[in-house]
């Protein structure tokens, strides 16, 4: 068991050492931003289509409920640990694509937590005009949230409890 034991170290440092990529990649691009544009403002990279708008939102994904702000600081912290039992306490039970899905998952909201109580906000800037104006964290958690309901309709999840 002790070579076990030690090989599941490894996988978690590895799947650790992907969150925090994912969180270096989404709070790079939001300092980038950040520095270069003023709140309100929009650079087109391909007029009509898509442009970096930098916004400020206190609201949940995509702008909604912006009315209360703090509670997105709880729920964010919940799923955190939600997702770390989940990564460490129940890795063996875990195929490859939930198991990088997780990381998507706590790697954005990792993302965005740190924002909202470092800035009090989350720093939007990818504007494709035809949806609310988003980031990288928004785009892992979407796509970790995928990968999760395809595992789910794949029939290929192992209970989690």
């Amino acid at each position: 068991m002790p070579g076990r034991k030690r090989k599941e170290r490894k996988v978690v440092l590895l799947l650790y050492a992907f969150v925090f990529l994912v969180l270096v990649l989404d709070q790079a691009s939001k300092y980038v931003v950040l520095a270069l544009l003023e709140r309100g403002e929009s650079v087109p990279v391909v007029s009509g289509l898509f442009h970096i708008t930098l916004i400020h939102n206190t609201g949940a994904a995509f702008g909604m409920m912006k009315a209360h702000p703090r509670i997105f600081v709880v729920i964010s912290i919940l799923a955190v640990l939600f997702i770390n039992y989940i990564l460490i306490k129940k890795l063996s039970g875990l195929n490859p694509r939930e198991r990088i899905a997780l990381c998507l998952l706590l790697g954005g909201t990792l993302g965005n937590l740190a924002d909202r109580i470092r800035l009090g906000y989350v720093t939007d800037f990818l504007d494709f005009r035809v949806w609310p104006v988003f980031n990288l964290a928004d785009s892992f958690i979407t796509a970790g949230a995928v990968l999760i309901a395809w595992s789910l309709l794949a029939g290929v999840r192992r209970s989690l409890a």
